[in-house]
């Protein structure tokens, strides 16, 4: 029974007749539409787009049905808004030639929106190595940020950081350890990270590299272009602690890189300094190769014109 005199709160008439499910609505969030000229890309993010194929038919889907999913964004204090997820659906509506997008408009402080971002984008069906890479380090940063502490011990910081590393692969279907592989790729130069993206070199290889040294890493990739070769996962091993020990010079990279592969033994190997004297300086290895299969798709046709002559 209330007490006598208690403050009692009246409904006011839109509390009284609405429905449970107008009150749910009214505390969703709500999509709205927003001039694609107030939209911009968020700012540093690790995805391409790119107009490939992919590109193509989402244009082709939105110009026949629209943007049906919403993008997510958060205000810019400097005016407009900045994309959260939907990058690909924004360019495709700006070569389709649409005016307005439909919009989730969501308050977020930097982490929140650099974790949001990486969450949505992960799920896309095709992502590089190198988009993965960043995309985990840039998550990992802001999760060890919203939990910042300055009283941990150096075990203490080790357990956190694991436990870091497994937040940001819940989800993922990978292990922590695996999302610590991807994110040592971020220390590769350019044309490394490149060459992992190309299917050149495999992620566990360029994992190892990546911890040579920045110029290590650069005559790395004349080593390779010497011995026109990749690294085994062996190799890049001996690479790694020959470079922590004391440091790995061109002559080990090379020598280490012009070993016959196991496993292999139909290889064919010749060493660049051997066929150069038939070529022109200027001669790429690129270059050289396809002057090689040029001349022997000739010799080829020669002996097989010269067997028809015979019959």
């Amino acid at each position: 029974m209330p007490k006598k005199g208690a403050n009692i709160a009246l409904s006011s008439y839109d509390d009284i007749f609405s429905t449970e499910e107008s009150r749910e609505a009214a505390t969703r969030e709500q999509i709205q539409k927003i001039p694609i000229s107030e939209l911009h890309p968020f700012e540093g993010h690790p995805f391409r787009v790119v107009d490939d194929e992919a590109m193509t038919r989402t244009m082709e889907s939105i110009s026949q049905f629209g943007v049906i999913s919403p993008l997510l964004a958060r205000p810019d204090p400097d005016g407009g808004y900045e994309i959260v997820s939907g990058h690909r659906r924004h360019h495709a509506a700006q070569l389709v030639g649409l005016e307005t997008l439909p919009v989730i408009v969501r308050e977020m402080d930097d982490d929140e929106a650099i974790i949001a971002m990486v969450d949505s984008n992960l799920q896309r069906e095709t992502i590089l190595p190198s988009e993965r890479a960043w995309a985990y380090k840039m998550k990992l940063d802001a999760i060890k940020h919203q939990g910042a502490r300055t009283d941990l011990t150096s075990g203490q910081l080790v357990q956190k950081s694991k436990l870091s590393a497994e937040k940001v692969a819940e989800g993922t279907g990978e292990s922590y350890k695996q999302v610590h592989r991807y994110i040592r790729l971020t220390e590769l130069i350019p044309e490394l990270m490149d060459m992992v993206d190309e299917k050149k070199i495999a992620l566990n290889p360029a994992v190892e590299l990546s911890y040579l040294s920045k110029d290590e890493q650069k005559q790395f990739l004349e080593a390779m272009d010497y011995a026109q070769a990749t690294p085994s996962l062996s190799q890049a091993q001996r690479l790694k602690k020959q470079s922590q020990d004391s440091g790995c010079s061109m002559d080990f990279m090379c020598s280490t890189m012009n070993e016959e592969k196991k496993g292999d033994p139909d290889r064919v190997v010749f060493k660049a300094d051997e066929l150069r004297k038939y070529f022109p300086k200027s001669y790429t290895p690129q270059q050289m190769e396809k002057t090689i299969i040029r001349l022997l798709e000739q010799w080829q046709r020669k002996k097989q014109k010269n067997q028809d002559q015979m019959l």
